[in-house]
């Protein structure tokens, strides 16, 4: 198990997902900038693809910014997400989250690591707030990345 001094220097992103009645969602929190967002994908996606999708943002937020951090922590509670992660044969959608780890690795550290759910992990909350409130971000129809409900 990794201690807390391993994912709290640089960049330290946290994700969270979660089905809701309106749809598949998931909240974003990045602690140093204060960055932070959620995500809606419909009510199609499943939990995994939502989670997935969050960590591929994250990166994409990495690139889009440059920031000159040398390490990123991308923190999950979900211990299947970064598993994923480890498959050489894998869906499309953790394919273009893993290209798009690589991609900021060029210049950044990255490292994927879980962390406990509810055990009071302060970015893990707000990530897991970010889900319940208002404020989800519309995003385009992307259901191209997973086809039909429940496939992945």
């Amino acid at each position: 198990m990794l201690i807390r001094e391993e994912w709290t220097r640089g960049l330290i992103w946290f994700r969270d997902g979660s089905r809701m009645k309106e749809g598949t969602r998931a909240g974003v929190y990045e602690q140093s900038v204060g960055r932070r967002f959620s995500i809606s994908l419909g009510r199609y996606a499943t939990v995994f693809q939502v989670a997935i999708y969050a960590i591929s943002a994250c990166a994409y937020e990495i690139q889009l910014y440059s920031r000159p951090e040398k390490y990123v922590s991308i923190c999950s509670d979900s211990q299947a997400d970064l598993k994923a992660f480890q498959a050489t044969r894998t869906s499309p959608l953790v394919q273009q989250c893993q290209n798009r780890s690589t991609d900021i690795s060029i210049w950044h550290t990255v490292g994927l690591y879980w962390i406990p759910g509810q055990a009071g992990v302060r970015g893990n909350e707000i990530a897991n707030m970010l889900i319940r409130d208002g404020s989800v971000q519309s995003l385009l129809d992307l259901s191209h990345l997973w086809g039909s409900p429940g496939r992945i």
